[in-house]
């Protein structure tokens, strides 16, 4: 085991010279990270907006198991993935098991909860308030989801924020069905866990340092956002 302040040292000289495996690391988390928002994004914005603005039978089951799956445990979520793209599951033939995609879609089904649960209360209350607005315009159920996701963007983008956190910050999910395999899907949680494990402590606090600063830049502009002003909003 590393000298902790040699291995500080070290680590901040990775840093500096920008080496090329931490940053191999660092690039692969951010593009599996940002795709899995994405691709969350583009099926929980409107899922949310349409549980806001519908009524149906079963509403409050569908509402009570979204919030559930809120604090889903992410190797749970990785285990029902591991098991959907093994040989034998039924996504087997696509060959996505120890794949980026795999990763991908592991983060992405940890993240449509978050944003849509969040999405489905902020388009509420915002229907709630503009209610007699739209009615008076004859807004019909998808032109008001379209309206409402629109004037409560600078409120939703704050759930996609929360929902990068914890995409980039998760572990268990990832390593289950990326296998933390050199070059290929090593991200930076799976990298920490395994360089301290090794006793390479430079490189696993290099990439902690760049965690720990994603996760304050989140936090700054999840604080920003929330800052907004209203009339912002409804320019």
């Amino acid at each position: 085991m590393q000298d902790l302040s040699g291995a500080f040292a070290e680590a901040f000289r990775l840093l500096l010279d920008l080496d090329a495996d931490l940053m191999e690391i660092v690039g692969l988390s951010l593009r599996v990270s940002l795709t899995a928002v994405v691709a969350a994004a583009l099926i929980a914005l409107p899922l949310g907006a349409a549980l806001a603005v519908t009524r149906f039978p079963g509403r409050g089951a569908v509402l009570v198991t979204l919030n559930a799956l809120m604090g889903l445990p992410p190797v749970v979520v990785g285990l029902v993935v591991y098991l959907a793209l093994s040989r034998a599951g039924p996504l087997g033939p696509l060959g996505l098991l120890y794949t980026p995609e795999a990763m991908i879609l592991a983060q992405m089904l940890l993240v449509i909860p978050i944003v849509a649960a969040v999405t489905r209360q902020t388009v509420e209350d915002l229907r709630a308030e503009y209610d007699e607005q739209l009615r008076v315009f004859g807004v019909g159920p998808m032109g008001m989801v379209a309206t409402l996701l629109w004037e409560g963007r600078f409120s939703l983008l704050t759930a996609l924020l929360a929902g990068f956190g914890r995409a980039v910050a998760e572990v268990g999910a990832v390593i289950i069905v990326g296998g933390n395999i050199n070059h290929v899907t090593r991200v930076m949680t799976t990298a920490i866990a395994l360089e301290t494990s090794k006793g390479n402590l430079a490189l696993a606090l290099g990439l902690g340092i760049i965690l720990l600063l994603i996760a304050v830049a989140v936090n700054a502009a999840v604080m920003t956002v929330r800052r907004t002003p209203r009339h912002a909003v409804l320019a």
